[in-house]
């Protein structure tokens, strides 16, 4: 069953690309975006990788942490992920250990959307090319809001390939709810903040 709205996020430790220690719980008191791609080589995250990167200074002036999970290994995100140089932690998971974790789909429907071509072919424009498929190739992404007291605003579990909350939504959540949870019950509505 996937995570639901107001839900504690479940904690984890784990190694970014660099080598450097991650643990969401030494993140309390600061609004996350905890984003899991598809593999290092996929176009789709490539393209939401670098809009995250172009975006990054004004969410993290905003208050965010982006934690980003591929199911690749640390070298093919070297190879693929690393060359736009995100100002982020990047986390190989081709054990997919957090993406069970956090119960992160997968759906061959989702990856032969038609609501996908566009999202390719902008990728393939921009110079994001196939290369080496590390794990499942119908993994579907999934994003998290989790506010500074370490429950999740919104886990957004997609429904396509190419699917991911879009930026000006975080956004909104960091200035209208200033980060803060303000979740009720799971499956309760969203709050006006």
């Amino acid at each position: 069953m996937p995570l639901q709205r107001g839900a504690l996020a479940p904690d984890f430790q784990a190694v970014d690309l660099f080598g450097r220690p991650v643990q969401l719980a030494a993140l309390r008191g600061r609004p996350v975006l905890l984003s899991f791609m598809r593999y290092a080589s996929c176009p789709m995250c490539n393209l939401r990788m670098r809009e995250m990167v172009l975006a990054h200074e004004r969410l993290s002036r905003e208050g965010l942490v982006v934690l980003a999970v591929f199911q690749s290994t640390a070298e093919s995100m070297r190879e693929f992920v690393a060359r736009q140089d995100a100002p982020f932690a990047l986390i190989p998971d081709p054990d997919m250990a957090l993406y069970r974790l956090f119960q992160v789909e997968r759906g061959w429907a989702g990856l032969l959307a038609p609501s996908n071509l566009p999202h390719a072919a902008r990728a393939f424009a921009k110079g994001f090319g196939m290369g080496r498929i590390d794990g499942p190739i119908d993994r579907l992404p999934a994003d998290f809001l989790i506010g500074p007291g370490g429950r999740i605003d919104l886990a957004f579990y997609a429904r396509t390939a190419a699917e991911h909350v879009p930026l000006a939504d975080v956004s909104a959540w960091l200035t209208t709810c200033g980060g803060e949870n303000t979740a009720g019950p799971p499956g309760s509505p969203s709050p006006a903040c």
